[in-house]
């Protein structure tokens, strides 16, 4: 693996798998498949970056103000924080989206540190050039941060064993995963793939 690579770990928060107020089905399944990427790249020391949704109690990404879905991630709530059972390293990058009253931000390139800094700049500063991506949910903010990472002239990895789909039409994961290839980005179907 070159020190160039970075991993991203999509949204895993409560709200996000069985339960929560958004919870995609089987969704935890992947956290165990997770935690092996992240002890892979934590041992080759390279960056580890995990995104969360953000969101202020009224946003126009929540139904009852206009958007589409029911209210979830709201900050500081038990049902934004990251699932208990995902380890990531205490040195993780910590980036935040959907944090205006008016932004859906399904992209994690959307997102910024606690610090203000966006995804693509702290990126950019730390010489990364493929990025491996797992997490929730493949139909949305894994396809849509795979898309604009690419767009940025980043090489996108989609790691295919740690992603699950919210699934609105049952083909909507299968359609992502073959809009995503049409647009460049490789898949990596097991850990064991892991150029490592």
């Amino acid at each position: 693996m070159q020190s160039k690579d970075a991993l991203i770990v999509v949204d895993v928060q409560n709200d996000f798998c069985p339960g929560g107020a958004l919870g995609v089905k089987n969704g935890d399944e992947i956290i165990p498949v997770l935690n092996r990427y992240i002890e892979k790249f934590k041992a080759a020391r390279l960056p580890v970056i995990a995104t969360r949704d953000w969101h202020p109690q009224k946003t126009t990404h929540f139904k009852e103000y206009g958007g589409v879905w029911p209210v979830h991630c709201v900050q500081q709530s038990a049902g934004a924080e990251f699932h208990p059972e995902l380890r990531l390293p205490e040195d993780v990058i910590l980036v935040s989206k959907g944090m205006a009253a008016d932004e859906d931000s399904y992209s994690a390139f959307h997102g910024r540190t606690d610090s203000g800094i966006s995804l693509e700049e702290l990126l950019r500063g730390l010489g990364v050039e493929r990025l491996f991506i797992g997490g929730l949910a493949t139909d949305y903010c894994v396809k849509y941060t795979a898309f604009d990472g690419m767009t940025q002239g980043f090489t996108i990895v989609v790691l295919t064993d740690a992603i699950r789909g919210v699934n609105l039409d049952p083909s909507d994961s299968e359609q992502a995963l073959a809009e995503m290839h049409r647009a460049g980005a490789a898949t990596l179907e097991s850990i064991d793939e892991l150029p490592i």
